[in-house]
């Protein structure tokens, strides 16, 4: 007895195992780039305002120090002449004066036994009225941010350590990158139970 040929039809599978994956595939993929860039967008947002913040005291400090040299006060009264800030190592902010030639007139900054002083482009973008801030790496291993505002007699540099900020920024890709992870799984298993629990098709 030979037997009947089975339909094509037959041996392919059908339509149930497979349609609710699409489903699920089709519900995860854009919440799931949704989420990535909700992240990410606040991610960037606190990095940047971690990042801007690392400026504040140095703003008011040189420019106070600025408007002091104005006024006629001396260039050693503007920095603490009683301790000297190792820049490499330290967190407290330091104050270096130029001179319009960039020649360090007084500072209470130090680095490896000498006087740290940033490239001259940097002291010549400040202007009276639009101050000059930048991070600063005067060796690797050392970044500054750093605020230049402009006097009469050359410019007022202030500076403190990245260091903690960077610790914070690192601390905050750490949270946002689990939350990314946590948030990304549980869409996964959300998608696929949704997609399981769809209405099927009703017949005629």
């Amino acid at each position: 007895m030979i037997d009947a040929p089975t339909p094509a039809s037959a041996s392919r599978p059908g339509p149930g195992a497979s349609g609710p994956l699409r489903r699920a595939a089709a519900i995860f993929l854009p919440v799931a780039v949704l989420a990535t860039m909700m992240c990410g967008l606040i991610y960037a947002e606190v990095q940047q305002d971690q990042r801007s913040g690392a400026n504040d005291p140095q703003f008011q400090m040189a420019e106070d120090a600025a408007a002091r040299l104005n006024a006629g006060a001396e260039t050693a009264s503007v920095v603490e002449s009683a301790r000297a800030v190792d820049v490499a190592t330290s967190l407290a902010p330091f104050t270096i004066v130029f001179d319009r030639g960039h020649a360090v007139l007084a500072t209470d900054a130090t680095l490896d036994g000498g006087q740290p002083a940033p490239p001259a482009g940097v002291l010549d973008s400040a202007r009276p009225s639009s101050p000059n801030a930048v991070t600063w790496q005067p060796r690797d291993g050392v970044r500054i941010a750093a605020v230049v505002v402009a006097w009469s007699g050359g410019t007022v540099l202030v500076g403190r350590s990245l260091r903690r900020v960077e610790q914070q920024e690192s601390s905050a890709e750490l949270i946002a990158g689990a939350a990314w992870l946590a948030t990304v799984a549980a869409l996964a298993v959300a998608s696929v139970a949704a997609a399981w629990l769809w209405p099927g098709e009703q017949g005629p």
